[in-house]
C-alpha cells in the first residue's frame, strides 16, 4: 500500500490522495495530462503531473502518461511544445521541456523499483538527452529552443530552463548508471552547465544567461534545479524575498502584480526545503491552501487585490506541485528527495563541442 504524504495542520493524507485522484481525472484516454480538461499538453507539465500520480499511488495512470511520452517522441528525441486534444499546435522544440522526461522516469523508478519500466523508458531518455545536448553552447548554457523543421536553434539561454535542465541531466546520469550505460558526455555537460549557472549567480551579473525576467521562477529556479545550494542559495533567496512573497497568501508569479500562484509557491517551498529551510517551506504550502477546491484540485492562482481566482481554471500542474512539495517536506515517498538530492558536481571528462546553426 502506498504511503500518502501529509503535513499536520496543513493538508491530510486523504486530501493529498484526493488531489492525486483529481489529476487522474483530468487525464485523457491517450495518457496525456493536459493543463486542464480540453486544454494544452506540454511535455514538461505532463511529466510533473505524472510524478504526482506516482506519489499518490496512481501508478497505472502515471505509466500511461509515460507511455504517451514514449509514443509521441519524435525521431530526433524531441516533443512538440504544445498539443491540444491530440493535435499539435506548436511543433517547435523546447530543450528544457524535452530534458524533463529524465526527472520523471527516475522519480517513478525510485517509487516503484520497476526494472521493466526503466528498461522500456531508457531509449526514450537516451534519445531525449541526446537531442537536448545539441542545444548546449560553448559557454555551458543551453539554448532554449529551436525550429523542429529546419533544426536551427534560438540563441538565448534562459536561467529557469537551464536550471531545470541541470536537474534533468543529474537524473539522466543516474538512469544511465542504473542501466550500466554511463555517458561521459552527459557528465561533462552537467558540470559545464552548473559552472555557468553559478558563475552568473555568484557575480550577480548576467554575462552568460539572459537577465532574469519579472517572474519569480527566474529567482528561485537555480536552487530548485540544484545548481546553487548553501550560503549562495540562502543569499539568493533573501535578495528578492520581499518582492515575491506575500505572507499568508503565497508567492507572486510576477513581481509587480497582486497575483499569487500555487505552483510557484510550492516550487519555492521545494527550493527552501533543499536549502534546509523546511519550516518556511511548510508555511508557504499552508499559505496557498485557499486555492484548494473541494474536489481535491487546486486553482491556478488568486488576484489578492480583489479576491478573484485567475485564471479561472484548476490546473493539473498546480495540483501536482502541491503533491510534490508535500512529499518533499514530509519525507514520505522513496523519491521525496528528487529535488533536494541533485548533485552539484560529478567526475567529468571533456567532450568535443558540436557546431549549431543559431537563429
Amino acid at each position: 500500500m502506498t504511503a500518502i504524504p501529509e503535513i499536520p495542520g496543513v493538508v491530510t493524507a486523504d486530501q493529498i490522495r484526493a488531489t492525486g485522484a483529481a489529476i487522474a481525472g483530468m487525464q485523457e484516454e491517450s495518457g496525456a495530462l493536459p493543463w486542464f480538461p480540453g486544454g494544452q499538453t506540454d511535455p514538461w507539465d505532463h511529466i510533473e503531473s505524472a510524478m504526482a500520480l506516482s506519489v499518490t499511488g496512481f501508478h497505472a495512470e502515471a505509466e500511461a502518461a509515460y507511455e504517451w511520452s514514449r509514443r509521441k517522441q519524435r525521431h530526433d528525441g524531441s516533443w512538440p511544445i504544445r498539443t491540444v486534444c491530440g493535435t499539435v499546435e506548436d511543433a517547435g522544440t523546447d530543450s528544457n521541456f524535452c530534458a524533463y522526461i529524465a526527472v520523471g522516469v527516475w522519480h517513478h523508478y525510485l517509487i516503484t523499483a520497476d526494472d521493466a519500466f526503466l528498461q522500456r523508458m531508457w531509449p526514450v531518455v537516451w534519445s531525449a538527452i541526446d537531442c537536448v545536448l545539441r542545444f548546449q553552447r560553448p559557454d555551458g548554457a543551453f539554448r532554449w529552443g529551436g525550429d523542429h523543421r529546419t533544426g536551427a536553434m534560438f540563441g538565448e539561454a534562459l536561467i529557469t530552463g537551464n536550471s531545470s535542465i541541470f536537474q534533468a541531466l543529474d537524473c539522466a546520469i543516474r538512469i544511465a548508471a542504473e542501466v550500466d550505460q554511463p555517458d561521459e558526455d552527459w557528465i561533462a555537460a552537467h558540470a559545464k552547465l552548473g559552472a555557468a549557472i553559478r558563475a552568473d549567480i555568484e557575480r550577480e551579473e548576467w554575462e552568460i544567461f539572459t537577465p532574469p525576467s519579472e517572474h519569480s521562477m527566474d529567482w528561485y529556479y537555480p536552487i530548485l534545479g540544484g545548481a546553487v545550494r548553501g550560503k549562495v542559495g540562502q543569499e539568493l533567496i533573501a535578495r528578492r524575498w520581499d518582492e515575491f512573497v506575500v505572507p499568508g497568501k503565497g508567492v507572486r508569479c510576477v513581481d509587480h502584480r497582486p497575483w499569487v500562484t500555487g505552483a510557484e509557491t510550492c516550487e519555492l517551498a521545494l527550493a527552501l526545503d533543499s536549502l534546509g529551510d523546511t519550516a518556511d517551506a511548510i508555511e508557504l504550502i499552508a499559505s496557498i491552501q485557499h486555492l484548494r477546491d473541494p474536489d481535491g484540485s487546486y486553482w491556478t492562482g488568486l488576484v489578492f487585490a480583489d479576491g478573484k481566482r485567475w485564471p479561472v481554471e484548476k490546473s493539473c500542474w498546480t495540483s501536482a506541485a502541491v503533491v510534490l512539495a508535500a512529499d518533499a517536506v514530509s519525507r514520505t515517498s522513496v523519491a521525496n528527495g528528487i529535488f533536494r538530492d541533485v548533485r552539484q558536481s560529478l567526475v567529468v571528462t571533456p567532450r568535443d563541442e558540436e557546431p549549431a546553426t543559431v537563429l
